[in-house]
């Protein structure tokens, strides 16, 4: 195209000269070599804003268009992105119900090692409408974080129809364990940090410091447990025996999640839930996963369980 635009403009220009001289025998003379140069760089320029009009072209409508059906998220043009029949999700980092501003950049590039139960539901739903994506894959590396957020992952994997394998890296440890029970088969390395079946909402009393310091803390709240926790109060007992009736009620519920997602009896959930973690091996003597291994040995798994290639989409 541009080569043809080239041709054309250089066929105007002789022609135009051509033309100039038949009618003008006597005045016509052969432009300056100043002007000759005006003109290359006013075609150069009128050339280059042809090729930026292409791309946007080509960007808006064709060469450069985003695969929006590609569940996995950002597209390389790979063909292992566009073909493929599993999806990857990375629980990585505090586990949240979302991202906030802050853990963003400018770009909107996340700055903060996090990882949100809404964007994961949503890749899990996805998936799930997808008949091209045959199984999911949850690679989890985290210490733990919010227990609802914990709970709407679990809760997302176990009801879709799709397989489900969680293969844990350095730890799946609390709410991030909590999350990954939920799949139907949790792959770990030996090595890797499991478990810490417990809840806590430990925090710093600053009230010795302010004092020392000549602050004074003023409280205007209405209602007794308004301002419970507060770091620069002293917790009562009455305050003390609520948050511990809170965190009883969630270690309740994560007990017992565990138990229904990995298909334990409740008392031996129980027994393992000092809120400790323990090495893969041991996880896997005490039900709390299915396999020692990673990302290989879960590909392997599901090569076998949907009799097929395996290739991820992450």
């Amino acid at each position: 195209m541009l080569d043809l635009l080239k041709r054309i403009m250089q066929f105007k220009i002789c022609k135009a000269e051509i033309n100039y001289q038949k009618l003008n025998p006597k005045n016509w003379k052969r432009p300056s070599f100043k002007k000759i140069i005006r003109g290359l760089v006013f075609l150069i320029i009128f050339l280059g804003a042809l090729i930026i009009v292409k791309d946007e072209y080509e960007y808006q409508f064709g060469t450069y268009s985003y695969d929006f059906e590609n569940v996995a998220g950002e597209d390389d043009g790979s063909e292992e992105e566009t073909d493929c029949n599993v999806l990857g999700i990375e629980l990585r980092g505090n586990v949240v119900t979302y991202l906030t501003p802050e853990g963003k950049d400018e770009e909107g590039n996340k700055i903060v090692d996090e990882t949100s139960s809404e964007s994961i539901i949503y890749l899990i739903d996805q998936a799930e409408a997808d008949e091209n994506i045959r199984a999911i894959i949850l690679e989890v590396d985290s210490y733990g974080g919010s227990a609802v957020a914990a709970e709407e992952i679990s809760q997302a994997l176990s009801k879709t129809h799709k397989p489900t394998v969680a293969f844990v890296r350095s730890a799946a440890v609390s709410a991030a364990y909590w999350a990954a029970s939920g799949a139907d088969t949790i792959f770990a390395s030996s090595l890797s940090d499991i478990g810490g079946i417990g809840v806590t909402m430990s925090y710093l009393d600053n009230t010795e410091k302010n004092a020392k310091d000549g602050l004074t803390y003023n409280s205007l709240s209405v209602g007794k447990f308004k301002d419970y926790g507060d770091p620069d109060k002293q917790l009562t007992e009455d305050e003390r025996k609520l948050i511990m009736r809170d965190l009883k009620i969630m270690h309740d519920l994560f007990i017992k999640a565990v138990s229904d997602n990995r298909n334990l009896p409740l008392d031996k959930v129980k027994l393992l839930a000092d809120g400790s973690s323990m090495p893969g091996q041991m996880a896997l003597e005490n039900g709390l996963i299915d396999e020692i291994g990673g990302i290989y040995e879960a590909r392997s798994y599901l090569q076998d369980k949907l009799g097929e290639d395996v290739s991820v989409c992450w």
